[in-house]
């Protein structure tokens, strides 16, 4: 084969990874670095050269949008289709592989896939038949117990609560919860890893028959990998496997969700005779930036160690401002984006970068002021916007009459004249006897005790899903979506709204019947299509579907913009407390995370790096005064240019330190203990300032060190 489209567009290190031997390999790859590319040519490697078949080869992505663009590369690089390519993310190949082994992993076939609000909803009604107050026990806390267990690998009889009584409760509702989904056929994006794990472990014959096969594991973004999704990949693998996985260690910034950055070590560890590969050439950034990137994530220990280098030009340094208050760096910023623009740079070119959500209301009002276009990059996403899950949700019960959750979000929509106390006394009936709603419903229906009205309300949606389901057989895919989406009313509903809102909606509901009409099944599906479509939307729900790219100012939070790039960022509210976030000033490892959320912000630059904090700012309505980010500190100083310079960016961090006056002008100690009735207790650190403008540092246990204005800080001595 003549191997010169897959070889020639590398560079050095790229080849010696994608040519390495027939052995584990573990690819780091720095940011902009082009490992997407060095993945999608490894595979037309082992399939075009090292005659490996397509149909043993597995390719795990994070993103759908990931796994579609690596299989067209793949595609086009061996000049053929590549259909028998596994290629998906950890939840698509898991629910793959459930949907072919269902009786031995202990499902029904026409198991449902619940997304995050319809798992809620099982969550909420699982209390209520346990008789618990949901105002002790959030719904969406015992979510993410759930979740966070799962992704850990533990079932409810794995955990211990010991003496704790909230603990009890938590695998109470864990061990509650998992009965009310196996009841009725229901699977949770964290089940499906889980049960795909166990699938390995309990059916021996199974996972060699998968080894055989799968010979050759690769997996994008590896430092994102959690517990589960380790181990699966560990188990499939197997000893003899010869895994190939890509990662990059210094942009680990998903610990919160429970990614393990530490999972790049130990898979040297469990596989003794890998290959380290590093690519370290940027195709993205200047030198400048990427030497102030290189700067800031040394501070870091334990890294496996790579240093970033570009054969562009150096650039202009960092810019850094310092603000007077959010305003002030908000009109900086906008001023800079303004006379970017009358330079012919597009807006699209620009991002604002953030650490918290919160910050973007002043950039907003700023940008609606200066009639500049912005776009705040995420929001609602197409399969999760209601009228979508409302359709999906008729869709879902036609095709399984058992799914409660489907049933309780559409028994009323459009109003149909079932109110809550009958919804109640529906699931009542289904505890009390075991049952689903829809069988609840149909009793409900025939009692001749239940008022009149109410039991013809009732009735009246019984047979309108039976007539869809009825009136959809045989009809094209979407023909069936088209068909529900009219017959059920929702198009009707929403049309009556004559607002702007009301047309999106009515919008909406028909693109869903052109997203129907060009979903393309797997190739070797045996599922009905209607259920593979369901599946691929609520596997779609966390993937972002943005509309056309319009040219606007990108606005978006730091964790929002990994695997983004732009000529021109701006990074802003660089303070302690803010960034790095006060929860992780005190913790190494979570400060470690916030230096590589930084590090991955610094390296969405292209062109120009701009830096930006404020001295005083105004959160939650209260005004404090901070100090620059560390991370500012730790930039080598040649690559800064101060624009309003500050004694206390160029040295280095240091808490400010007491005054040796007794006592403020305000009458307030130093050293005394203060009580905020936000921050809690404190020790009073220093003052300044006189009259109305006095202000004093106070170090408070929970929120760290704080500057606040005495007249509006009412602050309580003790």
């Amino acid at each position: 084969m003549d191997v010169t489209a897959i070889l020639d567009p590398l560079n050095d290190a790229q080849r010696e990874a994608v040519t390495s031997p027939l052995e584990p390999v573990l690819v780091l790859a720095g940011a902009g670095s082009g490992k997407t590319r060095v993945l999608a040519h490894r595979v037309a490697w082992l399939c075009g050269v090292e005659g490996v078949s397509p149909h043993g080869v597995l390719a795990v992505t994070f993103t759908n949008k990931a796994a579609g663009e690596m299989r067209g590369r793949i595609e086009s690089l061996l000049g053929m289709p590549a259909g028998s390519l596994w290629v998906g993310t950890f939840h698509g190949l898991a629910h793959r592989l459930l949907r072919m082994h269902w009786r031995e992993a202990g499902l029904p076939q026409t198991f449902t896939v619940l997304d995050s609000d319809d798992q809620l909803r099982v969550v909420k009604r699982v209390l209520k038949d346990l008789e618990l107050d949901d105002s002790r026990h959030p719904p969406r806390e015992l979510q993410w117990f759930i979740n966070a267990r799962k992704d850990e690998g533990l079932r409810a009889e794995h955990l211990d609560a010991g003496d704790d009584p909230n603990r009890q409760v938590l695998i109470r509702v864990y061990a509650a919860y998992q009965a009310a989904c196996d009841a009725g056929g229901l699977v949770d994006f964290a089940e499906l890893l889980l049960r795909a794990h166990e699938l390995w472990l309990q059916n021996e014959d199974l996972l060699a028959h998968y080894r055989r096969r799968f010979g050759h594991v690769l997996v994008d973004e590896f430092q994102d990998t959690n517990t589960i999704q380790y181990a699966w990949l560990r188990n499939l693998a197997g000893p003899g496997g010869v895994p190939f996985v890509v990662g990059d260690d210094d942009q680990s910034i998903y610990g919160w969700r429970g990614a393990k950055v530490e999972n790049l070590r130990r898979f040297q560890k469990d596989f003794p005779k890998t290959r380290l590969v590093k690519l370290e050439q940027n195709y993205r950034s200047t030198g400048n930036i990427l030497n102030a990137a290189n700067a800031l994530i040394a501070n870091n220990a334990g890294r496996l160690g790579k240093r970033l280098w570009t054969e562009g030009i150096e650039g202009d340094p960092i810019r850094v401002y310092s603000a007077f208050n959010e305003r002030d760096e908000a009109d900086f910023v906008i001023g800079r984006i303004k006379a970017l623009a009358d330079s012919g740079t597009p807006y699209s070119d620009m991002a604002v970068l953030y650490r918290s959500n919160a910050q973007s209301r002043v950039f907003e009002e700023a940008l609606i002021t200066q009639r500049i276009p912005y776009r705040v990059y995420g929001g609602l996403r197409f399969f999760e916007r209601a009228e979508i899950k409302d359709a999906l949700a008729y869709l879902r019960l036609i095709a399984n009459r058992g799914d409660d959750p489907a049933f309780e979000r559409i028994v009323n929509v459009p109003t149909r004249g079932i109110g809550a106390r009958t919804i109640d006394a529906l699931r009542d009936y289904a505890r009390a006897n075991m049952t689903s709603l829809w069988n609840a419903a149909g009793h409900l229906a025939s009692d001749e005790g239940v008022n009149r009205r109410t039991s013809n309300a009732v009735r009246a949606f019984l047979t309108l899903i039976e007539a869809l389901d009825a009136h959809t057989r045989g009809l094209d895919l979407h023909e069936q979506v088209d068909h529900v989406i009219e017959a059920s009313g929702l198009v009707a509903h929403h049309g009556k709204d004559k607002s702007e809102r009301g047309d999106a909606r009515v919008e909406n509901l028909q693109e869903l019947v052109s997203a129907a009409r060009g979903f393309e099944p797997a190739p070797d599906s045996e599922m009905r299509l209607v259920d593979e479509f369901l599946a691929h939307a609520a596997l779609e729900a966390g993937e972002a579907q943005g509309g056309a790219w319009e040219d606007c100012v990108q606005m978006m939070t730091m964790h929002s913009a990994k695997g983004l790039e732009f000529p021109t960022v701006f990074i802003t509210g660089m303070e302690d407390g803010l960034f790095p976030h006060q929860r992780s000033l005190q913790d190494p490892r979570g400060l470690e995370e916030e230096r590589r959320l930084c590090y991955v912000g610094a390296t969405r630059a292209m062109r120009e790096l701009y830096l930006t904090y404020a001295e005083q700012r105004r959160l939650h309505g209260i005004d404090t005064y901070g100090l620059p980010s560390r991370f500012i500190s730790e930039l080598p100083g040649e690559l800064v240019e101060e624009i309003r310079p500050h004694v206390q960016v160029s040295r280095p961090y240091a808490p400010a330190a007491p005054r040796r006056a007794e006592t403020t002008p305000s009458g307030i100690s130093l050293g005394q203990r203060v009580r905020h009735r936000k921050f809690g207790e404190g020790v009073v650190l220093n003052y300044e300032g006189q009259g109305h403008h006095a202000r004093v540092q106070v170090n408070f246990e929970n929120e760290g060190a704080k500057w606040l204005v005495v007249a509006y800080a009412n602050l309580e001595t003790m």
